[in-house]
């Protein structure tokens, strides 16, 4: 009798200790994943918002090596981009998302349509060229939740 009460107190011992063990696992919370956002632009009263949006966005979380964030211009939107009129705030902030890694896509669609080229557009932009509304497919289909602010 008495050897049987020691291995039950061995096995509960064993027991506590082990879930013990699996409560303090469930408590280290694994670092949350790396967001990857993209925000669709398209209207040129909504610039200057959308811009702003995505500075608070990198401050909220700390910069960008804690976020993934990509901007898809197309329609009247990207007429604020053209480098020989663009407002020297927006030059200022494409500049510096651009250098922060951002990715600054602009429609083939719309540049063709407002007849400019990645040269008539403020530094940092790449095309795509198979259109804005399909770049923001692709990157919903990479995993990117999409913002249209």
């Amino acid at each position: 009798m008495h050897r049987r009460n020691i291995l039950w107190g061995a096995i509960s011992a064993f027991g506590a200790a082990f879930a013990a063990s699996r409560a303090g696992a469930a408590g280290e919370a694994a670092p949350p994943a790396k967001l990857k956002v993209v925000y669709h632009l398209n209207d040129l009263d909504k610039v200057s918002f959308v811009l702003g949006n995505i500075q608070n966005h990198l401050d909220g979380v700390g910069g960008p090596d804690h976020v993934t964030i990509a901007l898809v211009v197309h329609g009247q939107a990207l007429r604020a981009f053209h480098s020989a009129s663009a407002n020297p705030d927006f030059s200022k902030r494409v500049s510096q998302f651009s250098k922060a890694g951002l990715e600054l896509a602009v429609c083939g669609n719309t540049m063709k349509s407002q007849n400019v080229t990645l040269k008539d557009l403020l530094p940092g932009f790449v095309a795509a060229e198979r259109g804005g509304v399909v770049r923001i497919a692709e990157l919903q289909s990479q995993g990117y939740l999409y913002l249209r602010p």
